[in-house]
């Protein structure tokens, strides 16, 4: 697996991290690592569509901005 980037947060629990494996099957090769150890797999197609929704701003509302 290849560390892609880490999202740390304000807190002091860990941080989460992005990863891609491209031995995994087409279906598993994006995850995501909580700062708990739980993991989200999704393909690269899948995950496209999170980057599509970010930059087009409609995540924005989700962001806890100071």
């Amino acid at each position: 697996m290849q560390s892609i980037a880490k999202f740390c947060g304000q807190c002091s629990c860990g941080c989460p991290e992005l990863f891609v494996d491209h031995t995994a099957p087409e279906e598993r090769q994006v995850i995501i690592v909580d700062d708990f150890g739980q993991r989200v797999e999704m393909s690269l197609d899948q995950f496209s569509s999170i980057v599509e929704a970010a930059k087009s701003g409609s995540l924005d509302s989700l962001a806890l901005v100071p």
